[in-house]
């Protein structure tokens, strides 16, 4: 198969969900901005990755040993700490960087959109990179791409936008700022960890895709509460 239907393939699922959430949004942003951060998310995929990777590392060869010696709690060091907090916090850092100070944020809501639209581009990097190294069959291809679109790329969505909307409430209870930004990061670290971990033990049991289905269903209707509850406040907020 052609590198380009990878590429195309690999965006596909983010495109998908970034189309369904802007649909979330009464005053739409500009596609200028909306691309941008998209970008951004893609090349803070890479950042995190190597960072990622220096932890892994680091770890390794400081406590090796110790890894060795406890599998289960390296197992949940590594997808809590390592990947999932990770991965959360450099979305969070997008946000907070390239958008919290622009004009065309301009009402709550927008932290939960940007949120989700940063965490589709980490996700379409991702997606790329799992699909470039195999010269697979198509209906394998398609296949790993419907199972990400229903999966990891549906999951950074959710988390992400978990943390936008503790961030939005933020907005308006600026003495509990600090907590709430915090709160939002270490619930999608939790959910992240809990997802990756239980997709690993399916190879245990069949059972364990219980969990995943339930976490995906069960964020998607905290997101669609998050919009519904936003909405409803006003749109006027001190940002700073």
């Amino acid at each position: 198969m052609s590198y380009i239907i990878y590429i195309i393939l690999g965006f596909l699922p983010s495109i998908i969900w970034l189309l369904f959430y802007l649909r979330k949004d009464s005053h739409p942003e500009s596609n200028k901005m909306i691309l941008k951060i998209f970008v951004y998310g893609m090349i803070i995929a890479v950042i995190a990755a190597i960072v990622e990777i220096g932890i892994l590392k680091g770890s390794f060869a400081l406590l090796g040993q110790w890894f060795e010696s406890y599998p289960f709690l390296s197992l949940l060091a590594y997808h809590f700490i390592a990947i999932a907090l990770i991965e959360e916090f450099f979305k969070y850092l997008v946000v907070k960087e390239k958008v919290l100070r622009n004009s065309e944020f301009d009402e709550p809501v927008d932290a939960m959109i940007y949120m989700i639209i940063v965490a589709l581009g980490f996700a379409a990097l991702e997606n790329i990179i799992v699909l470039l190294p195999a010269n697979r069959l198509l209906i394998e291809t398609m296949s790993i791409t419907a199972f990400r679109f229903i999966g990891a790329t549906f999951l950074h969505a959710l988390a992400s936008g978990t943390i936008g909307f503790f961030l939005a409430l933020s907005l308006y209870n600026t003495k509990k700022r600090t907590i709430l930004i915090i709160s939002g990061i270490i619930i999608a670290t939790l959910l992240h960890g809990i997802y990756n971990i239980s997709i690993i033990k399916i190879a245990d049991s069949f059972y364990y895709i219980l969990i995943p289905i339930i976490l995906l269903i069960g964020l998607a209707l905290f997101i669609s509460f998050g919009f519904r509850k936003l909405k409803k406040i006003a749109s006027t907020c001190k940002i700073k």
